[in-house]
């Protein structure tokens, strides 16, 4: 029996990584929400549109096509996205037009469409809790906002990308307060979601505590 994995979490606690990896070893699609936001708010920063314009912003998803893989692209329009939806300035864009109510009806409605044949792992801020309310496991990703700097950090390293670390860390806590004291969808953890604090965790040992949950839950299913 297949399952919907929602994985939710703050900014870099790792939740593509972990999705990415658990879709990979199950068989299971991996949906990254954000990377979603992200192609909205870099469109939307070509074009040179506001980012608290609500209507110019919806009709620009209207005319927009964003499609996801099962090996992990992304494609805006046709065009495949790589870094350049992963800059400090794409993030700091995709939470203010995440905040926005129209913006989050027409992502989270095509998100439902995408997981509706079940197998799928969908990671974000609001999975658990709106996108997908009946998920079967439901994961609440977190870790100290060093360690998470200290990850994105590393990351920007090695892809060549120049980060502060101090810096980052700010950036971070900004985001996490961005991310949760925004009106619409905050980020909150689900009461049915299983808390994973990945801030002392390697990806192999965060991925084998969620395959150990997900077989738990298939079992008490197989006992319906």
């Amino acid at each position: 029996m297949k399952l919907n994995i929602a994985i939710d979490g703050p900014s870099a606690a790792g939740k593509s990584t972990i999705a990415r990896r658990l879709a990979h070893e199950c068989g299971y699609i991996h949906l990254d929400t954000g990377a979603m936001y992200r192609c909205i708010a870099y469109k939307a920063l070509n074009e040179k549109l506001a980012l608290d314009e609500e209507a110019a912003l919806g009709a620009m998803i209207d005319r927009t096509e964003i499609r996801l893989t099962p090996q992990g692209q992304v494609f805006l329009d046709g065009v495949e996205m790589q870094d350049e939806i992963r800059s400090n300035a794409v993030s700091m864009a995709a939470s203010r037009v995440s905040s926005l109510k129209t913006v989050r009806q027409k992502l989270v409605e095509r998100q439902q469409k995408m997981a509706a044949d079940k197998g799928v792992v969908m990671d974000g801020r609001d999975i658990g809790t709106v996108v997908l309310p009946a998920a079967e496991v439901k994961i609440f990703l977190t870790a100290s906002p060093q360690a998470r700097a200290k990850r994105r950090f590393l990351e920007n390293q090695q892809k060549g990308i120049s980060s502060d670390y101090d810096q980052l860390v700010a950036e971070i806590a900004q985001r996490d307060r961005q991310d949760m004291e925004r009106v619409h969808s905050p980020l909150r953890q689900a009461e049915d979601a299983v808390c994973v604090d990945t801030s002392d965790m390697t990806i192999d040992e965060v991925v084998a505590t969620i395959k150990q949950i997900m077989a738990q839950k298939s079992k008490e299913g197989n006992h319906d």
